[in-house]
């Protein structure tokens, strides 16, 4: 497979600039400024699908789980300090990292994700967290947490595990709905899947005065790029061997890499054979075009002898053709020779001759 990472490097460069920006987006949040993309006209948006949560109703719900849940006066008391201390005006990335602190807090098994999470992404076999699709778990805990994972996972473009946590998740269920929906955008981006990418940058961008402009500006080059994207394309193979590269880099071998592997030869096969077809077809046409350039053949007599009878007029005998001297009959056959085709020379002295032989025997009658 070095054979792709070979051509992913000298052919698509643009393509690993390109995602340099994504990567540069989601990990630094000064990325872009307040001022860097302006919004488009809101009497052009549709009504937004999803609003942020206010953040004093989160906070309502999270002590009424802490009530239930912690039976450690202790550690209620500090999840309950971490809960208070969030600002009112947090953001929704904040406000999903302190929920996943407090939750930490008192249970041990959101405490090993948020662990795992705070470490760089270079892990080659994820753990499962079964807590997070158990009906116990509270829906609460299960979507936020869910979302703060898939989080996690896509920033180290784990795009296929990420999608098990994101992909059923809705907007309402989760306290960051703009996160939520910018990191399923950029999942599917990257997974090429352009019908469900488009419709969740779509929903991401009709709350754009909801979303931070560092998403609202991703997302609106996702779309051109998703817009733009075909099938079968060399950009399209290319970003495919670019997505084998990184499931390589990921560790991954088994059937689904090489699936994607032998469709990636498979696709370079039928364009190969396709610019063989029109560079052959253009070539047969510019063989024709030559063709058609040069003089017309001179045209052939038709095969076989024809008697040569013809209705008899009387043009005189005198001055008759049959009665000219034989060099006045040939300087006439020389002058029709010059303005006929020269394979007509035969066929008009057999005429003449045979005109002649006429004309005499009738003298001799």
């Amino acid at each position: 497979m070095s054979n792709f990472a070979n051509t992913r490097s000298s052919t698509i460069p643009a393509r690993n600039f390109q995602f340099s920006i994504f990567l540069i987006v989601l990990t630094c949040s000064s990325a872009l400024s307040a001022t860097s993309v302006p919004l488009p006209d809101p009497a052009f948006r549709k009504a937004p699908t999803w609003h942020p949560p206010q953040v004093s109703d989160v906070k309502g719900q999270v002590v009424a789980w802490l009530q239930q849940n912690a039976a450690d006066a202790v550690l209620q008391g500090k999840a309950l300090a971490v809960v208070t201390g969030i600002s009112d005006s947090a953001t929704g990335s904040e406000l999903l990292d302190r929920l996943a602190e407090t939750f930490a807090i008192v249970d041990p098994k959101v405490a090993q994700l948020v662990e795992i999470c705070s470490h760089p992404r270079s892990r080659i076999v994820l753990p499962t967290f079964a807590c997070l699709t158990d009906s116990k778990t509270a829906p609460l805990v299960a979507a936020n947490m869910r979302l703060y994972y898939g989080r996690w996972l896509v920033q180290g473009q784990w795009f296929e595990e990420a999608m098990e946590q994101l992909g059923g998740l809705k907007t309402a269920e989760v306290v960051a709905p703009a996160e939520l929906l910018f990191y399923q955008g950029v999942a599917y981006h990257r997974m090429l899947n352009k019908s469900e990418g488009l419709k969740v940058i779509v929903q991401l961008l009709d709350g754009a005065e909801a979303s931070p402009r560092r998403y609202v500006a991703v997302a609106y080059l996702m779309q051109a790029d998703l817009n733009s994207l075909e099938e079968e394309t060399l950009d399209h193979i290319a970003r495919r061997m670019e997505d084998v590269q990184r499931r390589l880099n990921l560790g991954r071998a088994g059937p689904k890499v090489r699936k994607v592997e032998d469709g990636v030869i498979e696709s370079l096969d039928k364009m190969i054979k396709k610019i063989e077809d029109e560079q052959n077809k253009q070539s047969q046409s510019q063989s024709n075009s030559l063709q058609s350039s040069k003089p017309a053949a001179d045209s052939k007599p038709m095969g076989g002898k024809a008697p040569g009878d013809v209705t008899k007029k009387d043009i005189g005998h005198k001055s008759g053709w049959g009665d000219l001297p034989p060099k006045q009959r040939e300087e006439a056959l020389q002058q029709m020779g010059r303005d006929f085709p020269p394979h007509y020379r035969d066929a008009i002295e057999q005429y003449f001759r045979k005109l002649a032989s006429e004309e005499n025997s009738d003298d001799d009658k």
